[in-house]
């Protein structure tokens, strides 16, 4: 398991950290005076939010091969309709309450739909290749599959928005610093 190297724990790590730091910014409404920030931070996050499915994927491939196959499919569904949240309820919603526009209802309520979706599957893959850490590293992992799919979890329900938001980008980077600890550090011939 090459689980090691210097770009796969940045492949792993950045994104979470990456988002954790943007979502410090996330205002806590859409109000009008916030409306331009609120648009142009999610512009900035459209094209971080995808790469966290490469975590799960780069993870769970280098175990096994039909749980890599899992979780790139979840991970697909997660950064297509977890970006359909970002652009409607993100960019759309921002855009149209700084043009001062309405629509908001409904654009909120498509994307609290798809952005759901993704949600779910980026929790689905974040299992999975948990799952396969755990099958090659043994309980020496648990933590820190634990502290990721707690992550993952708070993700689906607090987005970015600060702080659980961004307390759970940082769990999901901490739960993957963990579990690739805990693969180099198995005993030799195991896995």
């Amino acid at each position: 398991m090459a689980l090691t190297g210097i770009r796969t724990w940045l492949a792993v790590l950045a994104p979470p950290v990456v988002i954790a730091l943007v979502g410090l910014t996330h205002p806590a409404h859409l109000t009008q005076d916030a409306s331009a920030r609120w648009r142009d931070l999610h512009i900035v996050l459209l094209p971080l939010f995808p790469l966290l499915a490469v975590g799960p994927w780069l993870v769970a491939r280098s175990v096994e091969p039909l749980y890599g196959w899992i979780t790139l499919v979840l991970g697909y569904v997660y950064a297509c309709f977890y970006s359909a949240l970002d652009i409607l309820a993100g960019i759309a919603a921002g855009a149209l309450k700084h043009d001062r526009e309405g629509g908001l209802g409904t654009v909120f309520g498509y994307a609290s739909d798809l952005g759901q979706i993704g949600s779910i599957a980026y929790l689905g893959a974040t299992a999975a290749a948990a799952g396969c850490v755990l099958r090659v590293a043994g309980a020496r992992a648990l933590p820190g599959a634990l502290v990721s799919l707690g992550g993952a979890y708070g993700f689906m329900e607090n987005h970015v928005y600060p702080p659980w938001g961004v307390a759970s980008m940082l769990a999901i980077a901490a739960g993957w610093a963990w579990m690739l600890v805990a693969v180099r550090l198995r005993p030799a011939g195991a896995g």
